[in-house]
């Protein structure tokens, strides 16, 4: 009996052991991975799996999680570094990688730091791009050179499990020396488009100015010309007028005359205006000038009297 109770002794103090082996037991192999993560696994040392996010459950004391990556789009700050430029200007130049691990093995085991080579790399085909090309093309092209950074790594980095996704140059940045020469030219440039925009503007007020006098003179001489058709209108019809009015005065003379006192009527009106004409000569003039056949002239007269007695009898 006594034999039974050390041992039920014994294993009664082993159970509160074997419980806490127990919860760090199931501690240890339970294994919750963030989302976007992957943990890899080795087992005795050697690659055994990979976790994915979520519930998982490992072996204590034989597998262990050897490394964690992000799935995540990394970015990377690159240092800035001195390049040279096809016309052997020194360029400062620093950029920004951006990659993302989508391998978790290769990343674990392609290469002792990912991270490192693929900054260095980088920095190498920065330099080897920039290379090939004038410093007025590198401000010019980031595009392209960006590009070329992202073909040239991206190649090499898939051995590693390692997708570089795009390069973006921060700042190029040239000696001094060159900025004030850039400076320089893009003043002169500026003047230069200053004194071509204001001669083409006094060309073109020149133009306009040109354009409004021809357009005065054309008004002008169309108006001058209108004046004068009208003028001339006007005349035409004045002389139409009077040419009916006189036609009209002659037609009236002519039924005068055909009427039974027509012509003595005429007779009167004629010997009335040369008396009257002949009465005027000798008031407005001292001087007289007599025709030579005088006497003539005396007949007439007397002959437009009795004219004038006949006509006034009849009366």
């Amino acid at each position: 009996m006594e034999a039974e109770n050390v041992v039920l002794l014994e294993w009664g103090a082993l159970i509160p052991v074997l419980i806490i082996f127990a919860v760090i037991f199931i501690y240890k192999s339970v294994k919750v991975v963030p989302q976007q993560d992957a943990w890899v696994v080795e087992r005795f040392g050697k690659f055994n799996a990979v976790l994915q996010p979520g519930l998982n459950f490992i072996i204590p004391l034989i597998d262990k999680i050897a490394y964690r990556h992000s799935l995540k789009e990394i970015p990377l700050d690159t240092s800035s570094q001195i390049c040279i430029t096809k016309d052997n200007t020194q360029l400062q130049v620093d950029g920004v990688l951006y990659f993302q691990v989508t391998n978790p093995e290769l990343a674990s085991y392609g290469t002792s730091d990912y991270v490192m080579a693929i900054t260095q790399l980088a920095q190498t085909s920065l330099r080897s791009v920039i290379g090939t090309m004038s410093l007025d093309k590198t401000f010019e092209e980031r595009d392209e050179i960006n590009a070329r950074v992202v073909q040239a790594v991206d190649e090499a980095a898939q051995t590693w499990g390692v997708k570089v996704l795009r390069y973006e140059i921060k700042d190029l940045t040239p000696p001094k020396e060159i900025l004030r020469a850039m400076q320089l030219q893009i003043t002169a440039e500026r003047e230069k488009r200053a004194v071509v925009a204001a001669s083409e503007g006094q060309k073109q007020k020149e133009i306009n100015i040109a354009e409004g006098n021809r357009a005065a003179l054309i008004a002008q001489s169309e108006g001058e010309k209108q004046a004068a058709i009208n003028k001339a209108e006007g005349e035409a019809r004045a002389i139409e007028a009077v040419a009916k009015a006189q036609a009209e005065a002659i037609r009236v003379v002519a039924d005068s005359i055909a009427q039974p006192s027509g012509i003595a009527a005429v007779n009167l009106q004629v010997a009335e205006k040369y008396v009257e004409a002949f009465g005027n000569v000798a008031k407005t003039n001292n001087t007289m000038l007599l025709p030579a056949n005088f006497a003539d002239m005396g007949s007439m007269i007397a002959t437009a009297m009795t004219i004038v007695k006949e006509t006034k009898d009849q009366q």
